[in-house]
């Protein structure tokens, strides 16, 4: 995600302008979005002709530049693009004031955010921000006598380290160890979430065993894939098959994973959790909560006029993140966001027990 301005507008309301820059931005857009704020961006529109004598056959479009009184925003994974629909509230062409219209969100599409920011809603924003300057994922291709790194950014790809060595087995066994002792030590000094190790043949494995011998914390990180070729041809092959989409994914769901576990394990032995919106709340309010756990469709329910808590969920977040704890907000999709949904939809790790 790229923050391209961002300006206090009146109150308490802010306007950002931001581009999403991936699918995953585009997600985390769908909740941030919420009935009342305001969204504009360039779209096309059919307009109406006035003359009934004519029959309106839908000819062409008409670019315009509208402001949207966010009505509702729906997510569409499959066709990449986010759908944010609402009254037109401002617009280049003022005949079209008043009327319902969608806009048709997709990656690099720029567009103005104008609301009061929750301080989650912010941080998931600079969140998104960080994983474009950052990428977390890097791509190590290697065959008999050549290794290739290459990281994931959000335009493609980078090649950060090539490596050549001597090619065979047997005698030559040592120069496949230097080759690999190279590719494992600089995949060391990188600061990713994860690796996807891949290449021809049976040499990734041997690659991935003495790695595990040099560099155990390296090997963790590993995911091992198939492809026909190293460099970029390799790597092409990774992005084609959604390898680094899968990891990123597993990366996420371990994270969200290690926090239920953690929850079920204290709450069967009677520990410092809490669970449901009422002993949460009332956790928060003593100052207890170390890690609230929250799923983003209860959040995004709860701040609409569909929610059933008798609690503020945002005074809840804000109030956690004010007595220094952290706040993760569980994807709904996957399985540890389903156990945390049983849970009644929000759940914390605790500083101490309470009575």
């Amino acid at each position: 995600m790229q923050i391209k301005d961002r300006y206090r507008v009146e109150g308490n309301r802010e306007r950002i302008t931001l581009v999403p820059e991936t699918l995953d931005d585009l997600w985390h857009l769908q909740y941030v979005l919420e009935p009342g704020d305001l969204v504009a961006g360039d779209t096309t529109r059919r307009i109406q002709r006035n003359d009934e004598d004519l029959r309106d056959t839908g000819g062409e479009r008409e670019h315009m530049f509208v402001t949207l009184g966010v009505e509702e925003v729906e997510f569409h994974k499959f066709s990449n693009r986010l759908r944010v629909s609402g009254v037109i509230e401002d617009c280049s062409r003022e005949d079209q004031l008043g009327f319902h219209h969608t806009l048709n969100v997709e990656d690099h599409d720029e567009l103005e955010v104008e609301k009061v920011w929750k301080p989650d809603q912010l941080d998931r924003i600079e969140e998104a921000e960080e994983a474009a300057e950052n990428p977390d994922v890097a791509i190590a291709t290697v065959e008999e006598g050549e290794a290739y790194i290459h990281t994931v950014a959000q335009y493609g790809t980078e090649e950060r380290g090539r490596f050549t060595g001597t090619t065979g087995k047997g005698e030559y066994a040592r120069g496949r160890g230097e080759l690999f002792g190279e590719l494992g030590a600089a995949l060391a000094r990188m600061d990713v979430d994860a690796i996807v190790l891949a290449g021809p043949g049976f040499t990734k494995q041997d690659a991935l065993k003495h790695i595990e011998e040099n560099y155990p914390e390296v090997a963790e990180l590993v995911t091992m894939v198939d492809t026909s070729g190293v460099g970029d041809r390799g790597v092409h092959e990774v992005l084609k098959r959604g390898a680094v989409e899968d990891v990123q994914q597993q990366t996420r769901i371990a994270k969200e994973a290690e926090y239920i576990d953690e929850l079920t394990e204290r709450i069967g032995q009677g520990h410092e959790a809490s669970y449901g919106p009422e002993a949460v709340a009332e956790a928060a309010e003593y100052g207890a909560v170390e890690q609230l756990l929250i799923l983003d469709e209860k959040l995004r329910e709860e701040r609409g006029p569909d929610g059933e808590w008798d609690i503020d969920v945002d005074d809840v977040v804000t109030s956690v993140e004010r007595q220094g704890g952290e706040v993760t907000v569980f994807s709904s999709e996957f399985p540890p966001g389903q156990q945390l949904r049983n849970l009644g939809g929000i759940a914390a790790l605790l500083r101490y027990r309470l009575e």
